[in-house]
């Protein structure tokens, strides 16, 4: 039996495709950049293209690390490309997006893990289009953090996220060159900056309930006040299996846990992804 026929009857995307969609490949092919939604086979890309919104990646489309979960591209990237900030702001001109999430592959290969293209990514898209917001969703800068983050925090940022992923027990086995504790002094440095701090998980692995609050709480420990829950969805064969579906009912159970505990805003549920309805923060 597959993973597509084991997949529970809520578990349902709709097929992409439609005028806004086309005319946002159109526009993203055409100026050579990338988006997350395509490179990772985001469930919800068909959804977001046909409201008109989409999470840029920037610095390529190859990642440094091998996350057992992820189906971007893995190896080593090509030299950073210092148009791509105009060409961002371009896009998001040429779509007139009024919420832009940026997001970047893991470049662990850069001395400041592509800090500077993401603050240079965030002064073009005002220069050309000043009454946007701008959600920044930042690798975890592992070799580089204090540098990194006095970089970016120069810039006008609405968001600043970064993802767990995951709960503590199992990071070191599905994110081998991440630190599930600079993870977590990452988001605390942002909050004590006085940036709004949102961050993510995954589950489905095989944790528990119980593992899924005590993360939560951990989080939100670290100054983060707006969070995202969602299903893991195994992206092809040679990935991590899908141990558990949870139901809708358990979702609204963790949303409720994470309200109940102080945070502003819980998106949970099988379909959430970190940028999906990102723009409804607003």
């Amino acid at each position: 039996m597959t993973d597509t026929e084991r997949k529970p009857h809520w578990i349902r995307y709709k097929i992409p495709g439609g005028k806004r969609f086309l005319e946002i490949k159109r526009i993203v092919n055409n100026l050579g950049l990338h988006t997350i939604c395509t490179e990772a086979g985001c469930p919800n890309s068909g959804e977001c293209f046909a409201r008109g919104t989409a999470t840029f990646l920037i610095l390529g489309d190859t990642c440094t690390r091998n996350c057992r979960y992820c189906a971007v591209n893995k190896g080593i990237p090509s030299k950073p490309d210092y148009t791509e900030p105009e060409r961002v702001a371009q896009a998001v001109s040429e779509l007139n997006l009024k919420y832009i999430v940026i997001t970047s592959v893991t470049r662990d290969d850069l001395p400041d893990g592509g800090a500077s293209i993401f603050a240079e990514t965030c002064r073009q898209i005002l220069l050309l289009n000043p009454e946007s917001r701008i959600e920044l969703l930042i690798p975890d800068f592992r070799k580089s953090l204090e540098h990194s983050l006095s970089v970016i925090l120069k810039e006008k940022i609405y968001i600043l996220n970064h993802n767990i992923e995951t709960v503590k027990d199992f990071f070191h086995l599905l994110r081998p060159a991440g630190d599930y504790e600079h993870s977590l002094r990452l988001m605390r440095l942002a909050a004590d900056a006085g940036l709004t701090v949102k961050s993510g998980l995954m589950i489905g692995f095989g944790e528990t309930i119980e593992q899924i609050k005590s993360s939560i709480e951990t989080l939100i420990n670290a100054g983060c006040s707006i969070i995202t829950v969602g299903q893991y969805l195994k992206p092809g064969k040679e990935f991590y299996e899908v141990k558990k579906y949870y139901h809708p009912d358990e979702f609204e159970e963790i949303k409720e846990y994470a309200i109940n505990i102080g945070f502003k805003k819980a998106f949970c549920g099988p379909s959430v992804r970190s940028s999906y309805l990102a723009d409804t923060i607003i």
